[in-house]
Protein backbone atom coordinates (compact mmCIF):
# COMPACT_ATOMS: atom_id res chain seq x y z
CA UNK A 1 0.00 0.00 0.00
CA UNK A 2 1.25 3.21 -1.10
CA UNK A 3 2.05 6.18 1.46
CA UNK A 4 -0.76 8.37 0.67
CA UNK A 5 -3.34 5.26 0.53
CA UNK A 6 -1.87 4.67 4.06
CA UNK A 7 -2.24 8.46 5.62
CA UNK A 8 -6.11 8.59 4.29
CA UNK A 9 -7.22 5.30 5.37
CA UNK A 10 -5.80 6.73 9.04
CA UNK A 11 -7.12 10.01 8.43
CA UNK A 12 -10.52 8.60 7.63
CA UNK A 13 -10.84 6.10 10.63
CA UNK A 14 -9.17 8.96 13.00
CA UNK A 15 -11.91 11.56 11.25
CA UNK A 16 -14.49 8.61 12.18
CA UNK A 17 -15.34 8.96 8.52
CA UNK A 18 -17.18 6.01 6.34
CA UNK A 19 -15.91 5.32 2.86
CA UNK A 20 -18.71 6.41 1.46
CA UNK A 21 -18.46 9.60 2.90
CA UNK A 22 -15.00 10.34 1.78
CA UNK A 23 -16.17 9.06 -1.69
CA UNK A 24 -18.52 11.62 -2.04
CA UNK A 25 -16.21 14.35 -1.11
CA UNK A 26 -14.22 13.29 -3.54
CA UNK A 27 -16.78 12.87 -6.51
CA UNK A 28 -16.19 9.34 -7.28
CA UNK A 29 -17.62 6.25 -6.17
CA UNK A 30 -17.16 3.99 -3.09
CA UNK A 31 -15.69 0.97 -5.31
CA UNK A 32 -13.35 3.34 -6.77
CA UNK A 33 -12.23 5.21 -3.55
CA UNK A 34 -11.96 1.86 -2.00
CA UNK A 35 -9.17 1.19 -4.48
CA UNK A 36 -7.74 4.54 -3.71
CA UNK A 37 -7.82 3.66 -0.35
CA UNK A 38 -5.72 0.14 -1.28
CA UNK A 39 -3.05 2.06 -2.91
CA UNK A 40 -4.61 0.32 -6.07
CA UNK A 41 -5.41 3.47 -7.86
CA UNK A 42 -3.32 6.95 -8.17
CA UNK A 43 -4.76 10.09 -7.28
CA UNK A 44 -4.67 13.09 -9.44
CA UNK A 45 -3.70 16.27 -8.29
CA UNK A 46 -6.85 17.79 -8.20
CA UNK A 47 -8.31 14.38 -6.23
CA UNK A 48 -5.37 15.49 -4.13
CA UNK A 49 -6.45 18.60 -2.96
CA UNK A 50 -10.11 17.35 -2.55
CA UNK A 51 -9.52 14.64 -0.16
CA UNK A 52 -6.71 17.29 1.69
CA UNK A 53 -9.68 19.76 2.02
CA UNK A 54 -12.06 17.55 3.07
CA UNK A 55 -9.49 16.48 6.04
CA UNK A 56 -8.86 20.07 6.65
CA UNK A 57 -5.38 19.43 6.45
CA UNK A 58 -2.17 20.95 3.34
CA UNK A 59 -1.83 18.51 0.42
CA UNK A 60 1.89 18.57 0.70
CA UNK A 61 0.80 16.94 4.62
CA UNK A 62 -0.84 14.54 2.36
CA UNK A 63 1.67 13.74 0.10
CA UNK A 64 4.90 14.43 1.47
CA UNK A 65 7.07 13.39 -1.38
CA UNK A 66 5.30 15.63 -3.72
CA UNK A 67 6.97 19.30 -3.79
CA UNK A 68 4.03 21.88 -2.49
CA UNK A 69 5.13 24.52 -5.18
CA UNK A 70 4.18 21.55 -7.82
CA UNK A 71 0.86 20.97 -6.44
CA UNK A 72 0.00 24.84 -6.73
CA UNK A 73 -2.15 24.26 -3.25
CA UNK A 74 -3.30 26.56 -0.96
CA UNK A 75 -2.92 29.68 -2.52
CA UNK A 76 -1.43 32.49 -0.34
CA UNK A 77 -2.50 35.22 -3.19
CA UNK A 78 -5.60 33.97 -3.35
CA UNK A 79 -6.14 33.91 0.24
CA UNK A 80 -5.36 37.48 0.04
CA UNK A 81 -7.84 38.41 -2.45
CA UNK A 82 -10.87 36.67 -0.49
CA UNK A 83 -9.13 38.88 2.45
CA UNK A 84 -9.18 41.87 0.28
CA UNK A 85 -12.68 41.47 -0.80
CA UNK A 86 -14.27 40.17 2.34
CA UNK A 87 -12.73 43.57 3.71
CA UNK A 88 -14.19 45.97 1.00
CA UNK A 89 -17.23 44.75 0.56
CA UNK A 90 -18.16 44.00 4.49
CA UNK A 91 -16.27 46.75 5.88
CA UNK A 92 -18.52 49.34 8.06
CA UNK A 93 -20.75 51.83 6.20
CA UNK A 94 -19.57 54.46 8.01
CA UNK A 95 -16.11 54.30 8.04
CA UNK A 96 -14.80 50.76 5.95
CA UNK A 97 -12.93 49.25 8.90
CA UNK A 98 -13.33 45.84 10.59
CA UNK A 99 -11.39 44.32 13.54
CA UNK A 100 -9.05 41.90 12.48
CA UNK A 101 -11.00 38.80 14.12
CA UNK A 102 -14.68 39.91 12.03
CA UNK A 103 -12.23 39.50 8.85
CA UNK A 104 -10.92 35.94 9.44
CA UNK A 105 -14.55 35.12 10.29
CA UNK A 106 -15.95 36.73 6.79
CA UNK A 107 -13.04 34.80 4.80
CA UNK A 108 -13.62 31.63 6.83
CA UNK A 109 -17.57 31.90 5.80
CA UNK A 110 -17.14 32.65 2.43
CA UNK A 111 -14.15 29.54 2.16
CA UNK A 112 -16.97 26.89 4.10
CA UNK A 113 -19.85 27.85 2.27
CA UNK A 114 -17.78 27.45 -1.32
CA UNK A 115 -17.20 23.89 0.02
CA UNK A 116 -20.73 23.37 1.21
CA UNK A 117 -21.95 23.82 -2.39
CA UNK A 118 -18.75 23.11 -4.41
CA UNK A 119 -17.39 20.52 -1.94
CA UNK A 120 -14.19 21.97 -2.76
CA UNK A 121 -12.37 24.91 -0.88
CA UNK A 122 -12.37 28.45 -2.22
CA UNK A 123 -8.71 28.90 -0.38
CA UNK A 124 -6.96 25.87 -0.65
CA UNK A 125 -6.03 26.33 2.61
CA UNK A 126 -6.40 23.97 5.97
CA UNK A 127 -8.47 25.84 8.76
CA UNK A 128 -8.09 25.70 12.67
CA UNK A 129 -9.81 25.77 15.99
CA UNK A 130 -8.54 28.79 17.74
CA UNK A 131 -10.29 30.35 20.42
CA UNK A 132 -11.74 33.59 18.20
CA UNK A 133 -12.77 30.37 15.37
CA UNK A 134 -11.49 28.84 12.82
CA UNK A 135 -8.71 30.28 10.75
CA UNK A 136 -5.56 29.12 8.28
CA UNK A 137 -2.18 29.71 9.97
CA UNK A 138 -1.33 31.79 7.20
CA UNK A 139 -3.79 34.21 8.28
CA UNK A 140 -1.80 36.42 10.51
CA UNK A 141 1.12 36.34 7.82
CA UNK A 142 -1.13 37.47 4.78
CA UNK A 143 -2.18 40.59 7.22
CA UNK A 144 1.51 41.33 7.83
CA UNK A 145 2.31 41.00 4.51
CA UNK A 146 -0.42 43.08 3.23
CA UNK A 147 0.33 46.01 5.65
CA UNK A 148 3.75 45.87 4.52
CA UNK A 149 2.69 46.08 1.02
CA UNK A 150 0.43 49.28 2.09
CA UNK A 151 -2.57 47.54 0.71
CA UNK A 152 -4.30 47.60 4.18
CA UNK A 153 -3.75 49.82 7.20
CA UNK A 154 -4.05 48.90 11.10
CA UNK A 155 -5.08 51.35 13.48
CA UNK A 156 -5.03 50.33 17.60
CA UNK A 157 -7.86 51.26 19.81
CA UNK A 158 -6.87 53.32 22.41
CA UNK A 159 -7.25 50.80 24.77
CA UNK A 160 -4.79 48.31 22.97
CA UNK A 161 -6.64 45.41 22.83
CA UNK A 162 -8.65 45.65 19.31
CA UNK A 163 -7.03 45.79 15.83
CA UNK A 164 -8.81 47.57 13.36
CA UNK A 165 -8.30 47.11 9.70
CA UNK A 166 -8.63 49.66 6.79
CA UNK A 167 -8.27 48.76 3.29
CA UNK A 168 -5.92 50.95 1.32
CA UNK A 169 -6.70 50.32 -2.24
CA UNK A 170 -4.11 51.77 -5.48
CA UNK A 171 -7.32 51.19 -7.66
CA UNK A 172 -10.90 51.75 -6.60
CA UNK A 173 -11.63 47.94 -6.43
CA UNK A 174 -9.66 44.92 -4.73
CA UNK A 175 -7.86 42.25 -6.72
CA UNK A 176 -9.80 39.78 -7.95
CA UNK A 177 -7.94 38.49 -10.68
CA UNK A 178 -7.76 34.92 -8.89
CA UNK A 179 -10.90 34.62 -8.00
CA UNK A 180 -13.81 33.86 -10.42
CA UNK A 181 -17.05 35.33 -10.72
CA UNK A 182 -19.22 33.06 -8.71
CA UNK A 183 -16.46 33.43 -5.63
CA UNK A 184 -16.70 36.75 -6.07
CA UNK A 185 -20.21 36.90 -5.51
CA UNK A 186 -20.69 34.24 -2.63
CA UNK A 187 -18.20 36.57 -0.32
CA UNK A 188 -20.12 39.80 -1.50
CA UNK A 189 -23.67 37.49 -0.22
CA UNK A 190 -21.17 36.72 3.03
CA UNK A 191 -20.36 40.10 3.55
CA UNK A 192 -23.25 41.69 2.97
CA UNK A 193 -25.06 39.73 5.68
CA UNK A 194 -22.93 40.23 8.67
CA UNK A 195 -21.58 44.22 7.35
CA UNK A 196 -23.13 45.84 10.00
CA UNK A 197 -23.02 43.15 12.88
CA UNK A 198 -20.62 43.47 15.83
CA UNK A 199 -17.26 41.12 15.83
CA UNK A 200 -19.30 39.49 18.94
CA UNK A 201 -21.96 38.55 16.80
CA UNK A 202 -19.81 36.96 13.98
CA UNK A 203 -17.80 35.25 16.42
CA UNK A 204 -20.94 33.88 18.69
CA UNK A 205 -22.57 32.10 15.59
CA UNK A 206 -19.18 30.64 14.19
CA UNK A 207 -18.83 29.00 17.65
CA UNK A 208 -22.09 27.56 17.14
CA UNK A 209 -21.50 25.96 13.75
CA UNK A 210 -19.91 22.12 13.96
CA UNK A 211 -16.91 22.85 12.48
CA UNK A 212 -16.25 24.72 15.70
CA UNK A 213 -17.95 22.49 18.04
CA UNK A 214 -16.94 19.31 17.31
CA UNK A 215 -12.96 19.95 16.95
CA UNK A 216 -10.96 20.22 20.05
CA UNK A 217 -8.65 23.55 20.46
CA UNK A 218 -5.65 23.79 17.43
CA UNK A 219 -6.85 20.94 16.02
CA UNK A 220 -7.35 21.17 12.22
CA UNK A 221 -10.91 21.54 10.81
CA UNK A 222 -11.98 19.14 7.78
CA UNK A 223 -14.21 20.94 5.16
CA UNK A 224 -16.67 18.25 4.81
CA UNK A 225 -18.68 18.71 8.16
CA UNK A 226 -19.72 22.02 6.88
CA UNK A 227 -21.82 19.78 4.79
CA UNK A 228 -23.78 18.50 8.23
CA UNK A 229 -25.14 22.48 8.81
CA UNK A 230 -28.75 23.48 8.26
CA UNK A 231 -28.66 26.04 4.66
CA UNK A 232 -29.45 28.59 7.06
CA UNK A 233 -26.54 28.26 9.20
CA UNK A 234 -23.85 27.91 6.74
CA UNK A 235 -23.00 31.82 6.83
Amino acid sequence: MSTIATKIKDLRTRRGLTQGEVADALGVSRPTFVSIEDGKRELNISELRKIAATFGIAVHDLASDIAPEFLGEGSVDKYKQIILNALYFGGDSSDGKLTKTKLAKLAYLADFAWYYDKFQSMSGLAYRRIQQGPVPDQYFRVIDELFESGEITIEHKKDGTVQMINLTLVENYPPNNKLNKDEIDLIKKVAKKWKDKSTSDIVDFTHGQLPWKICRQGELIPFNIITQEDPGNVY
